[in-house]
């Protein structure tokens, strides 16, 4: 009888475990950074927002310059390096004084979040055994997708108890964990693969972007540009329909239900190829989008969260795996990065496009709005991968 190979061995739980510290921070930090500089520096509400926002722009600005060095600087050297420099700026925000001195700080600190995560993703890949792929990548996303819920929460909780720096503290020992964990963790290294073809120097597409990804990447950023009207108005929407309490625990009942598919999405998406586990995944987050506009009762709003949470988490986490199984071997850095900058920029324009049609369309027509594009995207799908693996799952059940 063959046994399965193993999925959760130290390096797996040490990855993503560093992953998730990495991403607990800056959740945190997103969510109080714009308060702290109104109160600190009186800033106005579009330079708050710009203090929370330009992380994500540092960030997205070297991803494809990190996935273009991994292989040849190596993972484990990468991680290290994204992890001590993220570190290193942590610091730097106790000592500020003015406004323009954060954003240089918060932009700086997003090029360490985009080397750091570049590389978790990367060595995820290559200490999950290729044959429980989907499921480990699926686990591995779901501390991304728990982060999503704790950072929130954590740092919510801090602001409205603690004094200002204690955010920078906690997150300051998050990131000497997440080193820790880095520096424990085996990581195996890829032989470096001599691309003889096309040695012009200068600027190639191919450099900085794997071109296997640019299908599922778009497909991803107009589901993290529709996922960002619930990260941006989700607490002014249950502000404007009394819902304050119970919106509280929507990214709570996000992680719990996310957290409870897993096991079944990740498997279904190894033994029955990755269209299974996606189309239900887009219908779920159309759904849930749907009840999320029309929620009048706490319990409507908590339902919409565990569906959303199942539906996006799961279309997420199965979109990154599809990303690196069409990549070649020596490409995964620059698929994990490229994924990432897609969906980066659907969360990062996101609050400012859909900022300029709420006034016109209100909070529920603006879900509604959403609801319908993430049913679109399930054509969007179709064409720029689900056609083509229903086809090969077609040719491998005639073998």
């Amino acid at each position: 009888m063959n046994r399965k190979p193993k999925l959760w061995t130290k390096d797996f739980i040490m990855v993503s475990a560093a992953n998730f510290l990495l991403f607990v921070s800056f959740y945190m930090l997103m969510v109080t950074l714009a308060i702290y500089s109104i109160e600190q520096f009186q800033a106005s509400q579009s330079m708050a927002g710009l203090a929370s926002s330009i992380f994500v722009l540092g960030a997205v600005i070297v991803r494809p310059i990190a996935g273009k060095m991994i292989e040849t600087v190596g993972r484990k050297k990468l991680l290290v390096f994204g992890i001590a420099l993220f570190l290193v700026i942590m610091l730097l925000y106790f000592p500020v004084n003015n406004l323009g001195l954060l954003l240089l700080i918060r932009f700086l600190h997003g090029f360490a979040f985009g080397i750091g995560t570049t590389a978790t993703g990367t060595i995820a890949v290559g200490v999950i055994p290729e044959v429980r792929r989907g499921e480990g990548m699926g686990y591995f996303a779901t501390s991304t997708n728990l982060a999503m819920a704790v950072g929130p929460f954590l740092g919510l909780i801090i602001s409205q108890y603690f004094e200002d720096d204690m955010i920078f503290v906690a997150t300051t020992i998050f990131s000497i964990i997440a080193l820790v964990a880095t520096l424990l963790m085996h990581v195996p290294e890829r032989e470096k693969v001599i691309e003889h073809q096309n040695v012009k120097k200068g600027f190639r597409f191919s450099d900085y972007f794997e071109k296997t990804t640019l299908p599922i990447a778009i497909f991803v950023a107009i589901s993290g540009f529709v996922y960002s009207s619930i990260l941006s108005f989700m607490t002014a929407y249950a502000t404007e329909i009394n819902l304050v309490d119970a919106a509280s625990f929507f990214f709570v009942m996000y992680a719990v239900f996310l957290l409870l598919s897993r096991p079944v999405t990740g498997r279904m998406f190894d033994l029955r190829g990755e269209n299974t586990v996606m189309y239900p995944a887009i219908l779920l987050y159309g759904v849930g989008l749907i009840l999320l506009s029309q929620a009048h009762l706490g319990i409507t709003l908590l339902i919409a969260g565990a569906i959303i949470g199942v539906g996006f988490g799961t279309l997420q986490s199965s979109a990154q795996t599809i990303a690196v199984n069409e990549a070649p071997n020596h490409r995964v850095g620059l698929a994990t990065s490229t994924f990432f900058v897609f969906f980066d920029i659907g969360v990062g324009t996101g609050p400012f496009l859909l900022g300029i049609i709420l006034p016109l369309t209100g909070f529920r027509g603006l879900y509604l709005g959403m609801a319908a594009i993430a049913f679109i995207t399930i054509v969007v799908y179709y064409l720029v991968h689900g056609k083509k693996a229903a086809e090969r799952h077609r040719l491998a059940a005639q073998e």
